[in-house]
């Protein structure tokens, strides 16, 4: 009989992208079983591009709600699927009741947030042998007293058909015949400690633009202030498309792009499962935690005494570690 697995996914659009290592590793190993995901309705239709997932099931909750009756009901309703396992990816309490109330054999997870009871395979999180957050969630994929491997496949997200794209460039007005476009993600929700300045992706921007080239601004609605900001800098040598795009609409335009220069951010992390060149500049977060899982990526930082923070703000305020990244450091690296 087929296994049947239900994984609580993560909140983040890049941790949703790294979950795809842990979808490809059950489907190796596990011999291709029945893959369910919950997920925030952000994160869902990238779920569409993982052959490994039969469906996903959007959380009817906002970002950080409780909802603790919502989580109950839902759960229950997926009482007939009779999930042999549950994977909870987050490692909050209220993550772990869906597949509780759902009734699935085994409930794994990470120890956190008194969930004794509610997961029943229960693991300690080493976090010297699992450095990276794309480590721990393949680890829960596999036996608890088994060695997790270094190597496992990395996130993919396939290159859509030529047809799919010249309709897409077509609804967006950009010309399908341009080539050497260079992507830009200048947001990141978590906070300015690892926004990378506006007029330094804008010097870039005007650089690459004046070089012949076009340039593309990535991002949602939330990222049309400094999207906007740097149009005006760069003295309008980007076409701005936040907030123009749907997630998969973004995915698709990075996959014709020659690289992309960006954030540590979701955005990087979408990119980077494009196969495309990035260019990731990173302020406070700490590279050897989220790196851009690919061979094609270029990482930027400083190493200042007080780096890695993991702060969302610069508690000196003069937020250093990415300004001393220079906008020559990002053209060298895509040969300008």
């Amino acid at each position: 009989m087929t296994e049947k697995i239900l994984i609580v996914g993560p909140a983040w659009v890049g941790d949703m992208v790294m979950a795809h290592s842990l979808f490809q590793v059950l489907a190796k190993e596990r011999n291709n079983p029945v893959i369910d995901v919950l997920a925030p309705a952000w994160t869902i239709p990238l779920l569409e591009r993982f052959p490994e997932v039969r469906r996903g099931i959007a959380l009817p909750f906002g970002h950080g709600e409780l909802a603790l009756l919502k989580r109950w009901r839902l759960g229950r309703s997926l009482r007939s699927e009779q999930y042999d396992q549950a994977i909870v990816l987050p490692r909050s309490l209220k993550s772990a009741i869906i597949p509780f109330a759902a009734g699935a054999r085994r409930r794994t997870g990470y120890l956190g947030e008194l969930r004794y009871g509610l997961l029943n395979d229960i693991r300690v999180l080493d976090k010297q042998r699992l450095p990276r957050t794309v480590d721990r969630f393949v680890n829960l994929g596999r036996d608890a007293s088994g060695k997790a491997p270094h190597e496992f496949p990395w996130p993919s997200l396939a290159s859509p058909e030529s047809d799919k794209m010249q309709g897409l460039m077509h609804r967006l007005g950009l010309d399908n015949s341009q080539n050497n476009i260079l992507g830009l993600c200048p947001g990141a929700e978590y906070g300015p400690a690892k926004q990378w300045p506006a007029d330094y992706f804008a010097e870039v921007a005007k650089r690459w633009s004046a070089a012949g080239h076009p340039v593309w601004i990535f991002g949602s609605g939330k990222d049309e202030v400094i999207a906007t900001e740097i149009q005006r800098l760069s003295g309008g040598a980007c076409t701005n498309l936040c907030g123009k795009t749907g997630l998969l609409d973004v995915v698709d335009l990075m996959s014709h792009c020659k690289a992309v220069v960006t954030n540590d951010s979701g955005l990087m992390h979408v990119a980077a499962a494009t196969g495309t060149h990035v260019i990731a500049v990173y302020g406070g977060s700490d590279p050897k935690h989220t790196p851009p899982l690919t061979k094609h990526a270029d990482i930027l930082f400083t190493a200042l005494e007080c780096w890695p923070c993991m702060k969302r703000t610069c508690r000196f305020g003069h937020y250093n570690c990415l300004k001393q990244v220079a906008p020559d450091n990002v053209l060298n690296r895509i040969g300008l």
